[in-house]
């Protein structure tokens, strides 16, 4: 039996493949799957034979977010601190992410919707089918459209104005609107949607890994920054870098008319 409620496979090319597996609910979360995720995230970090992740899935949707009867029920009979746990847990899969020096690529191949909406959003970069749609739905079913981090993130990806719409009025935005955006970094046809997120995370999981680690790092620690501040912690993250095992690789490569072999250290 797989110790996670959706797939979850290691590639040989350093590229895991993580598959959200509830077709007949639109790939809906429960429970479990929340603090799956929460634990996979931060224990990715250690994990040597995974330098790339992409998340995907399976059937009509990418993932519809909370399962209505699995947890709103529940949720409506619970005690307050109950219900504070829970979305403390779902804010910690984001955190997770976000703090993952690894890259995160979503495969959105149909409807992210709610909480999918956000685990697309907390990745690093979004390759959507043409026919698929973004919906931060959560106003529209009496909760704020600040959940799971996401008042902090999309307007950060996509601008305050744009994304105040978005979650405010929860409607369905469509891949070539998200792409207009920014919400979506690349469409492509549905049948290619996988493919391409595939080959874009192999051509991360074969660059330096370090570099790609400390750039994540980087882009989401500056956010609160004053510009001094920030400049400062550039120049010390480039400084290790400058002496670091892969830059010297890129020169040694360099010198040696090859191709450079980074070890992502």
């Amino acid at each position: 039996m797989s110790e996670y409620d959706f797939r979850f496979e290691r590639g040989a090319d350093g590229v895991a493949l993580l598959t959200f597996d509830r077709p007949e609910t639109l790939n809906s979360l429960t429970f479990d799957i929340y603090g799956q995720l929460e634990r996979l995230f931060h224990d990715l970090e250690d994990d040597e034979t995974v330098k790339v992740v992409v998340l995907t899935g399976h059937g009509r949707a990418f993932c519809s977010g909370g399962n209505v009867e699995e947890i709103i029920g529940p949720l409506l009979e619970s005690e307050l601190d109950s219900t504070l746990a829970f979305t403390r847990m779902t804010g910690a899969v984001v955190r997770n992410m976000l703090r993952l020096t690894k890259p995160i690529v979503a495969c959105i191949n149909g409807i992210a919707a709610g909480a999918g909406s956000v685990l697309a959003l907390a990745s690093d970069m979004r390759v959507m089918a043409d026919t698929a749609k973004f919906a931060f739905l959560f106003t529209k079913v009496g909760l704020t459209g600040a959940d799971m981090g996401a008042a902090w993130l999309l307007p950060k990806v996509i601008g305050t104005g744009r994304a105040m719409e978005l979650l405010m009025l929860g409607d369905k935005v469509a891949a070539e609107e998200c792409l207009r955006i920014g919400l979506a970094n690349r469409v492509v046809p549905a049948d290619q949607a996988l493919a391409e997120a595939m080959a874009l995370a192999r051509r991360l999981a074969t660059g330096p890994g370090l570099a790609l680690g400390m750039t994540k790092k980087m882009v989401w620690n500056e956010w609160p920054m004053a510009l001094d501040a920030a400049i400062e912690q550039e120049a010390q993250a480039q400084a290790l870098l400058l002496r670091a095992h892969d830059h010297r690789e890129f020169y040694n490569a360099w010198m040696e008319k090859r191709d450079p072999r980074f070890l992502g250290r």
